[in-house]
């Protein structure tokens, strides 16, 4: 008599040749999802593959693969670590081996490697209409954490004033200023580190980091944003800014509207921020700049492994 395959092996470290499946497991996963949310007719695309390689990159030995008895992917979770921060995303199983305990089993094994890696912070970010999602991560020990909201400016300006490219430094002068970044968002995110995310962005020419100094010539804001596309197959249409650290909401502004000038610069009709809602000040200051709402996730966090009280505006994205 047949029966179906309930084999599980894993986990193993992603390899650059996994990216293939990967996508297509992603793109099945998800579009599963949005149709069990009642959008039958969403297709979930494949991302660009030089995204799966940042993320994979990033991710080290936190990038996750399980496997069934043909060595064919069943589920993934990419787990990330910037300094103190851990975070989870993307994950998922593939639809005809959900309801088999493999969700659980993928995402306890990252909250473990995030323990063992000494994380502080240990969340991810899921739809917030996902009630299924919800209740799912709730029973693991995750709580909900404030939401993620993606805005959206067109019309970048291009008169604001100007920042300073990460990538037009000279080669003593950039790793100096990877110091500073790395000391302006430890000392406002409690030990955050974005180097490793900043210096793959540079490798593997996503985007860039903009930087902000004071008169003296220190480091008052920095800003990394990425344009790379993150479908298969489309053009540049926007620049993302994924990470930010200032010391305050003004200096938080300064370094979006340099980063405006940036895409303006590139002729780009869109510039996004997406915007963690506990800073409030810093997003009812982006809405007043005519930046739209386009997106909302969730942040949930494992209870005891909370994102520490910020001292300024810490931007940090928990999504690729």
């Amino acid at each position: 008599m047949w029966r179906p395959d309930r084999t599980v092996t894993g986990p193993a470290q992603v390899e650059f040749r996994d990216i293939d499946a990967l996508n297509r497991l992603f793109s099945d996963a998800f579009t599963d999802r949005y149709r069990k949310d009642g959008l039958a007719g969403v297709r979930v695309p494949y991302l660009n593959n030089v995204i799966w390689k940042y993320a994979v990159a990033d991710a080290g030995a936190g990038a996750m693969v399980w496997r069934d008895s043909r060595g064919e992917l069943i589920a993934f979770n990419i787990v990330h670590r910037s300094g103190s921060e851990g975070w989870m995303g993307p994950l998922a199983v593939r639809p005809d081996r959900q309801g088999q305990g493999l969700g659980q089993r993928i995402v306890l094994a990252g909250v473990a490697w995030l323990q063992s890696e000494g994380a502080q912070t240990i969340g991810l970010e899921t739809m917030p209409r996902t009630i299924e999602n919800i209740g799912f991560y709730s029973r693991l020990g995750f709580v909900p954490a404030p939401l993620t909201i993606t805005l959206q400016r067109d019309r970048p300006r291009a008169d604001s004033a100007a920042g300073v490219r990460l990538s037009s430094l000279a080669a003593d002068e950039r790793s100096a200023v990877l110091q500073q970044c790395r000391q302006l968002a430890g000392r406002i995110g409690g030990g955050v580190d974005f180097t490793r995310e900043i210096e793959l962005t540079q490798e593997m020419h996503l985007g860039d980091v903009t930087l902000l100094h004071e008169a003296g010539g220190a480091l008052r804001a920095f800003a990394l944003w990425h344009t790379a596309p993150l479908a298969q197959g489309q053009g540049v249409a926007d620049l993302r800014i994924l990470k930010l650290a200032a010391p305050d909401t003004a200096s938080a502004l300064a370094a979006v509207f340099a980063v405006e000038r940036e895409a303006a610069a590139m002729s780009l009709p869109h510039c996004s921020v997406r915007c963690q809602s506990r800073f409030t000040d810093f997003y009812a200051a982006l809405v007043a700049e005519h930046y739209r709402v386009q997106w909302t996730d969730l942040r949930l966090t494992l209870a005891k492994y909370p994102e520490p009280a910020a001292t300024g505006v810490l931007l940090s994205n928990w999504e690729i």
